[in-house]
């Protein structure tokens, strides 16, 4: 593999392409200005018109939802672990049946991992386009979107309807549900009963991070965000490290599975090494960037210029896929 091979591994963040259509709320008045991007991974998209940019399969899926003030993602929920970490932007997220359970504001570089189980929504409150970067478990990416029902019935009435089959069909467009494929049906009320409804007070200790704090912990060391013995605690198919100037190597290193390079600030010079099936290099890769770094590859990432410089890393774990872990 050459390092022009190695550059197809990488997503500029300039070159991410977005989907429109992805979802069932496209239509919907306040998320129909909504862009998401499928970066590795099949992704959850439910529309045929969403761009995959690298495929392979990681363990993890990595997305990510662009989106102008005021507009908002609406309440669902996934079969494995969600993250979210703010690019740019000023970010509210909220969970619950309505939405209403609890909410927290995210700033740029928090991280967020949302617990299974419950709906949850986000909207972008701050004054220019916002971009938040997300990790969710397993190569399937999930099993797919549960989407409260009002989501569903909302959509509905502005010409969206989901099939069973996972697919989006437009009656705009004079789409229609295949012959033997029913809607999807609403979750019933006594499905709904048995989601958690925590508060805020109840999630903010155990599923958020905030970039200042991380910064201060990475100082010397890198920093293992999400995993068994993370800052957050859980074990979703993949850990989360962050690192800074000061607990970045120039040491090469590699990791069983994939890994993937996800600069926050700073502009970071990745280098690995040669081997039988790869030719040595070198990329450097600016915020929003996204890097796949192939299994057993020894490499190492350094800033490559002076300023505040931090960086997060997706590593897969071989843990299967599922619920928020309990300890």
């Amino acid at each position: 593999m050459t390092p022009a091979d190695m550059e197809s591994r990488i997503v500029r963040y300039g070159d991410l392409q977005p989907c429109k259509t992805a979802f069932i709320d496209a239509h919907t008045p306040g998320s129909d200005q909504k862009e998401n991007f499928t970066i590795i991974g099949g992704g959850v998209s439910e529309s045929p018109d969403q761009h995959v940019h690298i495929a392979i399969p990681h363990g993890f899926n990595i997305g990510a939802a662009g989106q102008p003030p005021k507009c908002r993602n609406s309440l669902h929920d996934h079969h494995t672990a969600e993250v979210f970490f703010v690019l740019k932007g000023r970010w509210r997220f909220f969970w619950g049946r309505y939405g209403d359970a609890g909410e927290v504001t995210l700033e740029e570089g928090d991280i967020f991992n949302i617990p299974t189980g419950i709906f949850r929504g986000f909207e972008n409150i701050g004054t220019d386009y916002g971009m938040i970067m997300a990790v969710l478990g397993g190569d399937d990416a999930g099993g797919g979107v549960m989407w409260a029902p009002q989501v569903i019935k909302d959509a509905a009435d502005h010409g969206l309807i989901l099939g069973e089959n996972g697919k989006l069909y437009d009656t705009k467009r004079q789409q229609k549900l295949p012959e033997g494929v029913n809607p999807m049906p609403l979750m019933s009320e006594v499905e709904l009963a048995k989601r958690p409804e925590p508060t805020t007070a109840d999630v903010l200790p155990n599923h958020v991070a905030r970039y200042w704090d991380l910064m201060a912990l990475a100082d010397r060391k890198p920093v293992t965000v999400v995993g068994e013995h993370g800052v957050l605690r859980d074990k979703p198919g993949f850990e989360i490290d962050f690192i800074t100037r000061g607990s970045a190597s120039a040491a090469k290193h590699s990791h069983k599975y994939p890994s993937v390079l996800m600069p926050m600030r700073g502009h970071w010079r990745v280098t690995w090494a040669g081997s039988d099936e790869y030719e040595s290099g070198a990329a450097t890769l600016a915020p929003g960037d996204t890097m796949s770094v192939p299994e057993n590859l020894p490499h190492a990432a350094e800033p490559s210029m002076t300023g505040e410089a931090s960086l997060y890393r997706v590593v897969a774990t071989g843990d299967p896929a599922g619920l928020t872990w309990q300890s």
